[in-house]
């Protein structure tokens, strides 16, 4: 055995372990971003092969690591981080992983509860990218927000799970290759009641904060072209519908701006006037979208991800109040969205 190379057998209970995790036991001065340098350069091995850091230990196999990564801290080594990472709560991790609805190697796919920003802003101090960032003992890396939901909106959030990931699914998003489906609570009964809204939208602060609007001629430079795909499912006399919404193009706040454009604000919308009528204070104002449903192909060539977000429970209990029937209509929709290519 050289001075410059160790090679440590791996033990038993470590088969299957991921090189990264196992690097943060053995070696916790070394990190993440230092390990990703020694791994491209080879200097890392697994069983004298290259290997990258979600490779998975095999049993009886061996980790070949270089002097440099097991220097002393203050032996002049600048890229390894000794920085204390980041701290999330035993209640924090535990909501984490009861909201997970699928996980691989790549990503996690959450179903994102009411009320739990998903980015840290102004006065916001506990948020989901934040959480997420504090479990990288959990999921091997720095966990990355590919896509967004509102404060009160719940349902369906992809998040990637390394770099090369996230760079993928970016485009994907951007090239509108992710179908989306959205349930709504909407008041009144929208007419047709299958249709499609193409309206620009332009931000516009207010007293209640940022919200977006149609824009208006002579703002065509900052306008976003905004599309969205909506159907009625069911509805209650003319008070109410529940709806499905299918947006082409991603804006901030596209589907509530959308709904309100045309006269059917989302119940419990307090930015586009859907908390102003008494059937949204009769179910408690709270904003009734959820994200459903996300058909994507996979980062890494795999089967497609197809994840679909049971109701929160502000939404079931509204729609039993209304007396209407998620369960029985839930799958016809879904066979709908199937044919989708939105």
């Amino acid at each position: 055995m050289s001075d410059k190379v160790l090679t440590i057998p791996v033990l038993r209970d470590e088969a299957g372990m991921r090189l990264d995790r196992w690097f943060k036991i053995h070696f916790p001065a070394v990190g993440y971003g230092y390990l990703q340098k020694l791994l491209r350069s080879g200097q890392v091995r697994v069983n004298s092969k290259r290997a990258e850091a979600s490779t998975r230990l095999p049993p009886a196999g061996e980790v070949r690591v270089p002097h440099v990564a097991r220097q002393a801290p203050g032996e002049g080594i600048a890229d390894i981080k000794r920085e204390r990472p980041p701290q999330v709560s035993d209640v924090d991790r535990e909501l984490i992983e009861s909201i997970i609805l699928f996980e691989d190697e790549h990503v996690v796919v959450v179903n994102k509860p009411f009320g739990l920003a998903v980015q840290g802003g102004s006065g916001t101090k506990r948020h989901l990218d934040g959480m997420l960032a504090a479990m990288v003992d959990r999921f091997g890396d720095r966990p990355r927000l590919v896509h967004r939901l509102d404060r009160d909106t719940t349902g369906v959030l992809l998040v990637a799970k390394h770099r090369d990931a996230a760079a993928k699914l970016g485009r994907t998003f951007q090239t509108r290759s992710a179908a989306k489906t959205y349930w709504a609570l909407v008041r009144g009964v929208p007419a047709p009641r299958q249709g499609k809204i193409e309206a620009a939208l332009v931000k516009a602060s207010g007293p209640d904060g940022d919200r977006v609007r149609k824009s208006r001629p002579g703002e065509q430079e900052q306008a976003m072209h905004a599309t969205t795909h909506y159907s009625v499912i069911d509805r209650v006399a003319n008070k109410a519908s529940w709806v499905s919404l299918k947006p082409v193009t991603g804006r901030q706040h596209q589907l509530r701006a959308h709904m309100a454009l045309i006269g059917h604000p989302i119940l419990g919308d307090n930015k586009y006037e859907g908390d102003t009528t008494q059937i949204s204070a009769a179910l408690g104002n709270q904003l009734h979208l959820h994200a459903r449903r996300l058909i994507i192909p996979h980062p890494a060539g795999l089967a497609k991800i197809d994840v679909t977000a049971p109701l929160p429970e502000h939404m079931k209990k509204s729609m039993a109040m209304l007396g209407l029937d998620p369960e029985h209509f839930a799958r016809n929709d879904e066979r709908k969205d199937e044919g989708s290519d939105e």
